[in-house]
């Protein structure tokens, strides 16, 4: 098969998806560009042991060496948390990356896209992206709305980064029939916050529900995935007005000097951890973590459901 060509799975992991364990795909932006060193190692480390206490087997990806990497080494981890002269690679980017070598963090939408080409269908990330705010006159939408339209990788997230416009990226994925699940909850969070003042389109009661309706999806040929909200644990949880604020002024800080593009979110996220003296940081942390969690408990129900 051409795609083993640029397709480079650790044997554990590869062993894994083969015999139908449960596995969870990680990203790495979050490593690259959401994270400073040497805190991300730390990180990168611990959302690992958190999925392995599940009873299920992480990935996470890369671009590295021409390789769309599932599963890396130590030494591939830290070129990755290094971040030197490492890109933020969506859908668009990653033809250029393998062929000319380059090395790239996958985003939400690339993490999905190589999941599915390994077939890894549990995806563990921190908050989508979306419809940023004003893109009714830049259309800025993020692709990893298309890959949630159109790849078959369930994907658990603290709901969407809330410095989009939230309401109109539910609404796009609406329109392009990605169910949006809260887990245990009505309300759709909003990353840092529990509540967005929106709603979910359905309340699933439990990890195993989830699997279960993402597997009845599956099983129809239907093709895309689903947005899984699991709101951030309620100690971590950061006020949603005074939030509101903080990104106000991130906003108007990127409008300042010119910040458009993939280049907006890394530059917001970094502007809300300043204006937050890092208590931001240590939520984000805490909210990834969580949805690593419940990811691996779906992909743990999801390998029951196979198996039987």
């Amino acid at each position: 098969m051409i795609m083993n060509k640029y397709l480079s799975i650790t044997p554990e992991i590869a062993e894994a998806i083969a015999s139908g364990k449960p596995v969870v795909a990680l990203e790495s932006t979050i490593l690259s560009h959401g994270m400073p060193y040497p805190e991300n190692v730390e990180f990168a480390h611990k959302v690992e042991e958190v999925v392995r206490a599940e009873g299920a087997i992480p990935a996470t990806t890369a671009i590295i060496g021409g390789k769309l990497k599932v599963g890396l080494t130590a030494e591939e981890l830290e070129i990755m948390c290094k971040a030197e002269n490492v890109g933020k690679v969506s859908r668009r980017d990653v033809a250029v990356y393998l062929a000319t070598g380059r090395t790239g963090a996958t985003t939400v939408a690339t993490t999905m896209m190589i999941a599915a080409m390994a077939g890894i269908h549990v995806f563990a990330t921190g908050g989508i992206g979306g419809v940023h705010r004003g893109a009714t006159e830049t259309m800025d939408i993020s692709a990893d709305l298309q890959e949630l339209a159109n790849t078959q990788v369930a994907v658990v997230c603290a709901g969407a980064k809330s410095l989009l416009d939230i309401g109109l990226t539910l609404e796009y994925l609406e329109t392009m029939g990605v169910p949006v699940l809260g887990l245990r909850t009505n309300d759709f969070p909003a990353f840092y916050c529990r509540k967005s003042g929106f709603g979910v389109d359905y309340n699933v009661e439990s990890e195993e529900m989830a699997a279960k309706i993402m597997q009845t999806k599956w099983d129809l040929g239907m093709k895309g995935g689903a947005v899984i909200a699991n709101p951030i644990p309620v100690e971590y949880e950061l006020d949603f007005d005074e939030m509101e604020g903080v990104i106000q002024n991130a906003l108007a800080m990127a409008k300042e000097q010119g910040i458009r593009g993939k280049a907006t979110t890394p530059f917001l996220l970094s502007q809300i951890k300043e204006l937050t003296k890092g208590v931001a940081f240590a939520s984000n942390v805490q909210l990834a973590l969580n949805n690593a969690k419940a990811a691996s408990k779906i992909a743990v129900a999801m390998s029951k459901l196979n198996q039987q």
